[in-house]
């Protein structure tokens, strides 16, 4: 996610990038976010997604949910959570 100067705050963030850096990412996404702000965060079953559900999870500004796909890749899913 790339935001130039005086960019957002955004209505959604869609997040499908390198999943060790999730957290960071997910940082960036409430600061460019407001109330109402939709974040889906792409293939959290793969290594290294823990920790976006634990940033969800441990935001009081945020509730979500994951939801599990399966498809020609196999088990995967993604995150979705709501900015209050």
């Amino acid at each position: 996610m790339l935001a130039g100067e005086g960019a957002g705050p955004f209505d959604m963030v869609f997040i499908d990038a390198d999943k060790p850096n999730n957290p960071n990412y997910l940082s960036w996404a409430m600061r460019l976010s407001r109330p109402g702000t939709v974040i889906v965060c792409d293939n959290v079953i793969r290594d290294g997604a823990r920790a976006a559900f634990s940033f969800i999870g441990g935001d009081k500004r945020l509730d979500g949910t994951a939801i599990q796909t399966v498809g020609a890749k196999g088990y995967d899913g993604f995150a979705i959570a709501i900015v209050n």
